[in-house]
């Protein structure tokens, strides 16, 4: 089950040209495309006739023509011509999907058009800043349920075993992990003090010597995720700490889609405070990223693979309490939204 009434990334912008393709979304197909005036329209892939994805047609006067027997949509799923003559079937219509442009990310309304809040989409602070530089890469389609991956986004320990080059310190096995709640989410972070900068980080970083080190993961409902890491010299982080002028702040944001119970579609980029306009950099940062990603992505189909085919329960451990609240609070949401439409169905 999903929560509906809810922002998801269903592509990233330049990924939506002017030609009809199908993007699946909590496990309903999708037909979108841009107009000839750039908007992204999206509506429901099935021709309402015989039910041939409209995907599968062709855009007409920034219509859609529907490919079996011409049936055409306009951008608001209202059928305006069917062969045969006579009166359109009240019938002929399609959902249309509440849309919008932010971030270099086109984002997707699932739930009641009517409550749609483009206000809702989460904040990024420094996305357009000229002083905070940006790494990206193509989407990753993962072969697990979607709360696996936000798991892992609310697990500062699993970077001791996945990403032992790349992100893994010896801090990273036992230093304690604190829990919050928010209205919108979970955090779980930790500062871990005096020790060696990780693989990653040491190659960006611009001071010598021992670090000071932020672990701050954050999980917003249904499946959005800040990443945020704090470098900073020994002597000079915590949480009151000074934070010296050389301070590397990397945040990573993290959006996970569900395209059905067992697949997972994961956007991501970084923003970093230093250098902004190295493309050497970004492209270094982009392509390692990427790398541990991949780390996790192996891990997550696995662990997908074991709960399936599980003979005995799993169990949790103290380290889960982020994941575990976050589970929680989510399935909460998605019942009370379920008994909601039930109520206005009725």
């Amino acid at each position: 089950m999903f929560l509906k009434n809810a922002w998801y990334v269903a592509a990233w912008s330049d990924e939506i040209v002017n030609e009809l393709q199908q993007v699946k979304v909590l496990g309903e197909k999708i037909c979108m495309f841009r107009t000839d005036t750039g908007e992204v329209i999206a509506v429901e892939d099935a021709c309402p006739h015989r039910k041939l994805p409209l995907s599968k047609g062709r855009i007409k006067d920034n219509n859609i023509e529907c490919g079996y027997h011409g049936l055409t949509f306009d951008c608001a799923g209202q059928c305006v011509w069917a062969p045969g003559g006579g009166r359109i079937p009240s019938a002929a219509r399609v959902r249309p999907y509440p849309v919008h442009e932010k971030y270099g990310l086109v984002w997707i309304w699932m739930g009641n058009a009517a409550i749609a809040d483009v206000e809702e989409i989460i904040e990024i602070p420094n996305f357009e800043s000229a002083e905070w530089g940006i790494n990206r890469g193509a989407a990753m389609e993962l072969k697990c349920n979607y709360l696996l991956m936000c798991d892992n986004l609310l697990d500062p320990t699993h970077v001791a075993w996945v990403h032992q080059s790349s992100f893994a310190a010896a801090a990273t096995k036992d230093t304690p992990l604190r829990v919050s709640k928010t209205d919108k989410g979970i955090i779980v972070h930790r500062w871990m003090m005096d020790h060696e900068p990780a693989p990653f980080y040491k190659k960006v970083v611009e001071f010598e010597g021992n670090c000071d080190r932020l672990q701050h993961y954050e999980v917003r409902y249904p499946g959005h995720a800040l990443i945020r890491a704090v470098f900073t010299p020994a002597g000079t982080g915590g949480p009151d700490g000074p934070l010296h002028e050389n301070t590397f702040v990397m945040d990573s944001y993290n959006f996970m889609t569900p395209t059905t119970e067992t697949e997972t579609r994961y956007y991501w980029f970084q923003l970093r405070n230093i250098r902004p306009d190295d493309a050497e950099l970004s492209k270094m940062m982009s392509e390692d990223v990427r790398d541990a990603f991949e780390e996790d992505r192996a891990v997550l189909e696995n662990v997908q693979i074991g709960m399936n085919e599980k003979t005995s329960p799993h169990i949790d451990l103290s380290i889960d309490a982020g994941q575990l609240r976050f589970r929680r609070q989510l399935e909460a949401m998605i019942a009370e939204e379920a008994m909601v439409d039930e109520k206005l169905s009725q």
